[in-house]
C-alpha cells in the first residue's frame, strides 16, 4: 500500500513583498483544506532562522514527507528550504516551492486578484508533490587545476591567486602577449599611476610563476564535462617562432621590411610582419603574421630577412598550429571587451577628419612608450591650443548602447588633465552627466574643474570643419546644445576626442555557446544573480571576471577577478562535488537509439550504445544539467527528466486549468 501523504504547506510574507498584495492569512486556510494537507501555517521571514526551524520541527513532529514552501523565487531559496528538510530527516527533493513573488505579487496591484493567483499557484504546487520522489545527489572528484581565458588584469588576478594558494592554473590568451586593454593605458584615474609600472610586475609574476602554464597566442576550440571535470581543447596557434630559441632581441622585427599598422598602437604606428607587440610583451616571443609576410604569402619565394638575421635560429615557417588538450576542474572566463568603432555615428567625423581621435588613441599619444613619445601633437605634427572631449559616444544612445559604459566620464577627466598639464590648451567637456562614484573619483573632478576645464552639459550633434566665422577657419567645430543655458553652442577646436562606449567582445556569442553560459541582451555574459553571485554563472564551475560582465574600471575588475578565483578556489579545495539529482533518464523499453537526444544535447550526455544487440541511449549523468532539452525532442517518449516527470507536470496543469467551486 502506497504511503501516505502528509504534507506541510509553508506561505512566507517576504516582509511586504508578499503580504503588501497577497492575503497569506487567508491563503494559509486555503492552503489547509487541500487534501493530505497536516499543517499550513504562515510566517513573516520563513527563510530566517526562526522560520527555518519551525519547518524542521513540524517534519519531525507531525510526521510530514512532503513540504511546499510558496515564497519568492526558487533561485532565491529553494536551495535553502531543501537544506532545512534534508536537516529534519527528509529527503530534499521531497520539497516543492510555489513562487508567489515574482510570479505573483510583484506583477499584480489587485490585491483579490493575486491572492486568487496564489491559490492557484499553490494549489499546484501541492497536487504536484504527491508525485515528488527521493533522488539521490551523488558526489564527483573535482580536478584540482584552474583554466582561466583571457589575460587582461580580471584574468591575470584570478590567475595569480590562485596560483598562489598552491594549484595549477592554465592560462589561455587570444594575443601574442598577456596584459588586455590595461597595458596600453598611459596612466590610471584616479591617482594616475602608471598603468605599465602596475601591470608589468603582475605579467611577468604570470610569466615565470611555477604553478601558472601560459598558453598566449591561442584559443580555446572545445569544452566538454561538467563542474570538477572539464576537459578542453585549446588551439595553440603557430608563431612561425621557436619559443625555446627565441631570446627576444627584436631584430627580426627591425630588419622585416614590410610594415603594417600595429594593433596595440591602434594603428597609430607600425609594426613589423614579424613583431613583438611591445617592449614589455610577456611572453616576450616574436610572432609572424602570416597574412601579412611575404614569405609565407609567396610560398617562400620571397623576402626571408627575419631568417637571415635571426643568429639564434628561431624562425620556422614548418611551425603548425597544435591542439592542447587540459583537464580542469573549475573555469573562469575573463575575456574583456571591446571599444565602439565611433564611425558608426558619421555626424562625429571620425575617421573623417584627421584629428578626430578616439580616448585609447590619445592614450597611446600621452604614452612615454607609444608611438609619439607621449607628445600631444595634430596631424601635421603642431601642439594643440584647444581640444574638445565627447563623452558617451555609443553609451546611453538607444540606437547603439542604450546602458553607460561607466568609465568613460572618469578617463575624460584624465584626458582633460593630461591636456592641460602638457600643452595648455584650452579644454571643452561636453558630457550628458557627470558619473564619478569611486573612491576619490569626485575629487578627481573637482581637482580638473579647478584647472580650468570647461564643462558643457549637452548632447554633441555634429563635428564639422565648415567654418561660419574667421575663427571657425581651420578648425573642427563642435555643435551642442548646452541644455543649463538652453542654447545651441558652435566650439572651435584642433582636436576632438571621443569617449567611445565599451561592448561586448566581438567573439563574445562564439565564447558563450563553447562553454554552453548565456549573455544578457546587452551582449556581455550574465552572471547567475547579480547581487549574490555576480561571479558564477548558470553552468556550474565556469565563473566569469572583469568587463565580459559589464563594464568596469580597474579596481572593480581587480575585485571581480579576486571573487571569481575565490570561488574556483572554494570548488577545489573541497575535492569533490555534488551533481544535481534531478537529471534525465531512459525508458530502455521505449528507446529506439534514435540519436536524436545526442544530436541535440549541448552538454554531451546523453550517448548511443550497442546494449544485447539493440541500439539504446544512455546518459552520462556527471554530464547532464537536466534541462529537459532531450526530453521535448525524443520522438519515442523513452527520455524523461526525474523530479520533473509526466505525472508531476500533467497534474500542474490540471490544478492551474480545474475551476474552483466557490
Amino acid at each position: 500500500m502506497e504511503d501516505e501523504k502528509r504534507i506541510g504547506v509553508y506561505i512566507c510574507h517576504c516582509g511586504l513583498n508578499i503580504a503588501g498584495t497577497v492575503d497569506v492569512e487567508e491563503l494559509a486556510q486555503y492552503a489547509a483544506a487541500l487534501p493530505n494537507v497536516v499543517v499550513s501555517r504562515d510566517y513573516r521571514y520563513l527563510c530566517s532562522d526562526p522560520g527555518q526551524d519551525l519547518l524542521k520541527n513540524d517534519i519531525k513532529e507531525l510526521g510530514l514527507n512532503r513540504v511546499v514552501v510558496a515564497s519568492c523565487s526558487p533561485r532565491m531559496h529553494e536551495h535553502t528550504f531543501r537544506k532545512a528538510c534534508q536537516a529534519a530527516g527528509l529527503n530534499p527533493y521531497l520539497y516543492e516551492h510555489a513562487n508567489i513573488r515574482e510570479h505573483c505579487s510583484w506583477v499584480h496591484a489587485d490585491k483579490e486578484q493575486a491572492t486568487q493567483k496564489a491559490k492557484d499557484l499553490l494549489r499546484a504546487a501541492v497536487q504536484r508533490v504527491h508525485y515528488h520522489e527521493p533522488l539521490e545527489v551523488r558526489e564527483v572528484p573535482v580536478n584540482p587545476n584552474t583554466l582561466v581565458v583571457g589575460a587582461g588584469i580580471a584574468g591575470i588576478e584570478a590567475a595569480l591567486k590562485i596560483a598562489n594558494g598552491g594549484h595549477k592554473v592554465y592560462l589561455v590568451e587570444k594575443e601574442a602577449s598577456i596584459g588586455g586593454h590595461m597595458i596600453q593605458l598611459d596612466t590610471t584615474f584616479p591617482t594616475l599611476d602608471c598603468s605599465e609600472c602596475i601591470m608589468t610586475p603582475k605579467m611577468s609574476e604570470v610569466g615565470h610563476h611555477p604553478n601558472i602554464e601560459l598558453l598566449a597566442y591561442s584559443e580555446v576550440e572545445e569544452v566538454s564535462g561538467s563542474v570538477g571535470n572539464f576537459k578542453v581543447k585549446v588551439r595553440k596557434k603557430a608563431r612561425y617562432v621557436d619559443e625555446d630559441k627565441c631570446i627576444g632581441c627584436g631584430i627580426c622585427e627591425q630588419k622585416c621590411p614590410w610594415k603594417v599598422p600595429s594593433e596595440f598602437e591602434v594603428g597609430l604606428g607600425k609594426r613589423g610582419a614579424v613583431y613583438i607587440p611591445f617592449a614589455q610583451a610577456i611572453p616576450n616571443i616574436a610572432t609572424i603574421d602570416k597574412d601579412h609576410c611575404v614569405y609565407i604569402q609567396s610560398e617562400g619565394k620571397k623576402c626571408g630577412a627575419c631568417i637571415k638575421f635571426c643568429d639564434a635560429g628561431a624562425i620556422d615557417f614548418e611551425q603548425r598550429d597544435q591542439i592542447v588538450e587540459l583537464e580542469a576542474g573549475a573555469i573562469i572566463l575573463a575575456t574583456g571587451y571591446d571599444v565602439f568603432d565611433p564611425s558608426q555615428i558619421p555626424q562625429y567625423g571620425y575617421r573623417k577628419y584627421d584629428n578626430v581621435i578616439t580616448a585609447l588613441e590619445f592614450e597611446r599619444m600621452t604614452c612615454a612608450s607609444g608611438p609619439t613619445s607621449g607628445t600631444i601633437r595634430l596631424k601635421d605634427g603642431k601642439t594643440p591650443r584647444s581640444a574638445a572631449i565627447i563623452h558617451c559616444v555609443g553609451s546611453r544612445d538607444k540606437n547603439y548602447c542604450e546602458y553607460c559604459s561607466r568609465i568613460c566620464c572618469m578617463y575624460a577627466l584624465k584626458h582633460a588633465h593630461h591636456l592641460k598639464e602638457k600643452t595648455n590648451a584650452d579644454v571643452y567637456g561636453l558630457y550628458i552627466d557627470m558619473r564619478c562614484t569611486g573612491d576619490g573619483y569626485e575629487e578627481f573632478y573637482k581637482r580638473v574643474s579647478e584647472e580650468g576645464v570647461i564643462f558643457i552639459k549637452g548632447k554633441v550633434a555634429n563635428v564639422t570643419d565648415r567654418a561660419i566665422t574667421e575663427e571657425e577657419k581651420g578648425k573642427l567645430v563642435v555643435i551642442a546644445e548646452d541644455t543649463l543655458l538652453g542654447k545651441m553652442m558652435r566650439i572651435p577646436v584642433d582636436m576632438v576626442i571621443l569617449c567611445p562606449a565599451m561592448i561586448p567582445r566581438s567573439d563574445a556569442t562564439d565564447v558563450a555557446r563553447k562553454f554552453s553560459i548565456t549573455q544578457k541582451a546587452t551582449g556581455f555574459f550574465l552572471e547567475r544573480h547579480a547581487k549574490l553571485e555576480p561571479q558564477a554563472t548558470a553552468v556550474d564551475g565556469i565563473f566569469i571576471a572583469g568587463c565580459c560582465q559589464f563594464p568596469k574600471d580597474i579596481p572593480d575588475s581587480v575585485s571581480h577577478g579576486r571573487a571569481a578565483a575565490a570561488a574556483a578556489l572554494e570548488l577545489i579545495d573541497k575535492g569533490s562535488v555534488t551533481t544535481e539529482a534531478a537529471i534525465s533518464c531512459v525508458d530502455e523499453t521505449l528507446c529506439h537509439g534514435c540519436g536524436i537526444c545526442e544530436e541535440i544535447c549541448e552538454f554531451q550526455a546523453p550517448r548511443v550504445v550497442l546494449k544485447d544487440g539493440k541500439r539504446v541511449s544512455t546518459v552520462n549523468e556527471a554530464l547532464c544539467k537536466g534541462c529537459g532539452v532531450c526530453a521535448v525532442a525524443c520522438p519515442s517518449g523513452a527520455m524523461s527528466i526525474k523530479h520533473f516527470t509526466r505525472d508531476e507536470i500533467a497534474t500542474m496543469i490540471e490544478a492551474l486549468t480545474a475551476v474552483e467551486n466557490g
